[in-house]
């Protein structure tokens, strides 16, 4: 029996790598996408099991729609997607640089569109395909001094949400959008921030092979919204069913779970350009958001 094909974006660190992991743990055979072309080859090494790489930006529409074609003209089809490149930035929306905000933006919104218009031919004309797209707790709820992400993941849940009713025709097709709370990753340190404080994910913090084990359960048993998270589904039911309750304590609780210390310095983080030394499966944190050894 023929190995499902499955490309992994962003999978050169975090949700991604750890998503890789599993999906050549239960045999599929695994392409990595990313920007640095570089740390991917050392990722793809350290895989092994056939693992192989097709850089590219997903900013670029024109290198995605090549990496795609290139993929499925190797292995003769893609049989699963799954999305899980993006950049965070912290600070009040008046604080955030327009160019790290649009950034942030671009990559969850006109970077999915991009990876949609490359795979969603390749399913069409294979009669099936799978993309799950990871999404966040953020993309169902809104929190201050999180602006560019929150609002990045709204559009990009729209996006995902569209892309659902267009495929309905399909019945081989599966758009799937998997919504975290906090992850072990390193995308909290990478995270652009002008809030003077040092950020931190807020509690509780689940582990990175969590998350990959949901993703992966979501391409065998195909789902449209799949909730990783203790707190996902009361913070959502707060925020809708208790607006001003939430309005008035959600301030306060993110300044006392996010945010700490004080004087850190302005940083525009790996939002533009990758920071390959800070890229890795795992964070520093610990299940209740204490700092500790990153592995």
């Amino acid at each position: 029996m023929r190995a499902e094909v499955a490309l992994v974006v962003g999978g050169s660190s975090g949700i991604g790598l750890a998503s890789a992991r599993e999906l050549i743990a239960r045999g599929y055979r695994v392409v990595l996408m990313a920007r640095d072309a570089d740390r991917l080859t050392a990722v793809a090494n350290e895989l092994g099991a056939g693992t192989t790489t097709a850089p590219a930006d997903l900013l670029d529409a024109a290198a995605v729609s090549r990496a795609v074609l290139a993929i499925t003209a190797e292995h003769g089809s893609l049989d699963v997607v799954v999305h899980t490149a993006q950049v965070m930035a912290y600070g009040r929306i008046e604080d955030v640089p327009a160019h790290i905000f649009d950034t942030v933006v671009d990559i969850a919104v006109h970077g999915t569109a991009n990876l949609a218009r490359a795979v969603m031919p390749v399913f069409r004309s294979q009669g099936h395909g799978s993309l799950i797209v990871v999404n966040s707790l953020l993309g169902h709820i809104v929190v201050p001094q999180m602006g560019a992400y929150v609002t990045a993941k709204w559009a990009q849940l729209a996006l995902i949400r569209t892309l659902q009713l267009e495929t309905r025709d399909a019945p081989g097709i599966h758009i799937s959008e998997v919504s975290p709370g906090a992850i072990n990753t390193p995308i909290y340190e990478q995270a652009a921030n002008y809030t003077g404080r040092e950020p931190a994910p807020p509690p509780p913090v689940l582990s990175p092979v969590t998350m990959a084990r949901a993703v992966v359960d979501c391409i065998e048993k195909p789902r449209r919204h799949v909730d990783v998270g203790p707190a996902n589904k009361i913070a959502t039911l707060g925020f809708h069913l208790m607006p001003r309750v939430y309005g008035a304590i959600v301030g306060p609780l993110v300044q006392l779970a996010v945010f700490r210390g004080s004087d850190v310095p302005a940083s525009d983080g790996n939002v533009t350009t990758a920071k390959p030394g800070a890229e890795g499966e795992r964070g520093g944190w610990s299940l209740l958001a204490i700092r500790r050894r990153r592995s």
